[in-house]
C-alpha cells in the first residue's frame, strides 16, 4: 500500500478539492457518448456515475472501481407536488432510488474506488445513517472491510440495521456527527483507514454527476433552480462544482439558481447567511426530525457558500412540521421520501411564498434519500393500527 497519508484538508482549515484539467475534451463528442453509454447494460459505463468518467476521474484506472450501476435514478414530474410548492414546473430527481437508497451511493463509488487504487483494505466514516449504508454496500461488494461511527441518538434505526446488514463494524459513540469527524481526522491513519465523509474530494467529484444525468435528463437545458437539502452541505458543493464544469466546458450556457435548505433545528449554514456573515457558528445541539439533517458544524460550508456566490443562491429553513407536510405529499405522490428529502419541497414553497423564488420560474428538487430508511417518521403520520382495515376474507 502507498504508506503516505491521505490529506483532506489543508492548514486554512478549508477542505481540499480536486482540480482537473478538462482542457482536451471535445465536449459535442462526450455528448454523443454520454447519450450513446446510457444504452448499455452490465458493463461500467451502465452506471449513471461513471457513464461520466471523463469529468469524474479520468485517470483512477478501471480496474479498481467498484460499482452497482449506481445513478440512472427517475426524474419525475407530480402535478400535487408542484401545486403544493407553487411553481410553474417542478421535476423530481429521485436519488433514493440509488442502491443503497441514498445520494450518497453517487460519491461513494468514486471514493472507495480512489481508496482501492491506493491499495486500502479499510473504510471508515462517520454518520448519521445514509453514509454508512452507502459505504458498507461498497465495501461488501469489493470484499473489503468498513467501520462506522454512529451517534448514540437521533439516528434513524432503519440505517443503522442497513449499515450492519451488509457487514460493517458499527461503533456506537456518545456525541454528534462532528465529534466523529474529529475523531476520523486524529485517528484514522494509525488506523490504516481511508475516510470516505464528504471531507473527501473523491466524494464530491463522484457526486457531481447528480447534477450531470440531471442536465442529461433535460437535454443540457436546466431549470431555473436546484433545490437539495443541506446537512453535511457535501451534496451543495458537489452540485456546485457540477455546474461549474457543466457551464465553464459549454455543455450548458446558464447557470441555474441553488437553494440549499436545512432543518430550524439544524441550520447553522441558513443563520451564516442569512445574518450576512462569512464564518459559521456551529450547533452544539442540533436536532431535528430530519435525521440526516442532524449535523450542527457541517464541514463543507466553505465549498457551500462558494456554490451560492456562484450561482446567486439562497438558503432557507423549515421546521419539523414543514418537512413532515411536504413528506406526506411526497409519500402520497407515489415517490416517497424520507423527511431530510421532504426538506427541499418544504423549502421550495416557503421560498415561493416569501418572494424569494417567482411563481413563474421552474425547478428541479433533489431527492436525497428512500422512503425506508426512516420508518419510526413514518409512524408519525400513519395512524397505526387505526389505518389498517381488517376484513373477513368469503371462502
Amino acid at each position: 500500500m502507498d504508506t503516505s497519508p491521505m490529506w483532506y484538508s489543508c492548514n486554512c482549515g478549508g477542505l481540499l478539492q480536486l482540480v482537473q484539467d478538462f482542457r482536451a475534451l471535445d465536449v459535442e463528442l462526450l455528448k454523443r457518448q454520454f447519450h450513446e453509454r446510457r444504452a448499455e447494460r452490465h458493463t461500467l459505463m451502465a452506471s449513471g456515475v461513471w457513464r461520466y468518467k471523463e469529468l469524474i476521474a479520468p485517470d483512477l484506472p478501471t480496474p479498481y472501481i467498484v460499482s452497482r450501476n449506481e445513478g440512472n435514478t427517475g426524474l419525475y414530474q407530480s402535478e400535487r407536488v408542484r401545486s403544493f410548492t407553487g411553481v410553474r414546473q417542478l421535476w423530481l430527481k429521485a436519488q433514493s432510488e440509488n442502491p443503497s437508497g441514498s445520494f450518497k451511493d453517487n460519491g461513494m463509488t468514486a471514493a472507495v474506488s480512489h481508496g482501492r487504487s491506493l491499495g486500502y483494505r479499510k473504510f471508515a466514516c462517520t454518520s448519521t445513517g445514509n453514509t454508512s449504508s452507502s459505504l458498507a454496500i461498497y465495501a461488501a461488494t469489493a470484499g473489503l472491510t468498513s467501520v462506522v461511527l454512529v451517534p448514540d441518538r437521533d439516528v434513524a434505526l432503519n440505517k443503522v440495521l442497513q449499515t450492519l446488514a451488509y457487514g460493517a463494524q458499527v461503533r456506537t459513540f456518545t456525541g454528534t456527527y462532528d465529534d466523529g469527524i474529529r475523531w476520523l481526522d486524529k485517528y484514522a491513519e494509525a488506523e490504516g483507514l481511508y475516510v470516505c465523509n464528504s471531507v473527501n474530494p473523491y466524494r464530491i467529484e463522484g457526486q457531481k454527476s447528480i447534477v450531470f444525468e440531471l442536465a442529461q435528463d433535460l437535454n443540457w437545458t436546466l431549470p431555473d433552480w436546484i433545490v437539495l437539502p443541506g446537512g453535511a452541505l457535501s451534496n451543495a458543493s458537489a452540485l456546485g462544482k457540477g455546474l461549474h464544469d457543466l457551464y465553464t466546458l459549454g455543455f450548458i450556457d446558464k447557470l441555474p439558481r441553488v437553494a440549499v435548505i436545512q432543518a430550524e433545528g439544524a441550520s447553522p449554514f441558513h443563520q451564516m447567511i442569512a445574518s450576512g456573515g462569512d464564518a459559521l457558528t456551529p450547533e452544539v445541539k442540533p436536532s431535528t426530525v430530519a435525521s440526516a439533517l442532524n449535523i450542527g458544524n457541517p464541514p463543507s460550508w466553505r465549498k457551500a457558500r462558494d456554490v451560492l456566490h456562484l450561482t446567486n443562491g439562497v438558503t432557507a429553513a423549515v421546521s419539523d412540521n414543514e418537512i413532515m407536510e411536504a413528506k406526506l405529499l411526497i409519500d402520497r405522490s407515489g415517490i416517497g421520501a424520507e423527511p431530510a428529502s421532504a426538506a427541499a419541497v418544504a423549502g421550495l414553497r416557503k421560498l415561493v411564498n416569501e418572494g424569494a423564488i417567482h411563481s413563474e420560474e421552474t425547478a428541479a428538487c433533489i431527492v436525497t434519500g428512500h422512503l425506508l430508511k426512516d420508518s419510526d417518521a413514518l409512524r408519525t403520520y400513519l395512524d397505526l393500527p387505526e389505518s389498517i382495515q381488517h376484513v373477513r376474507l368469503q371462502s
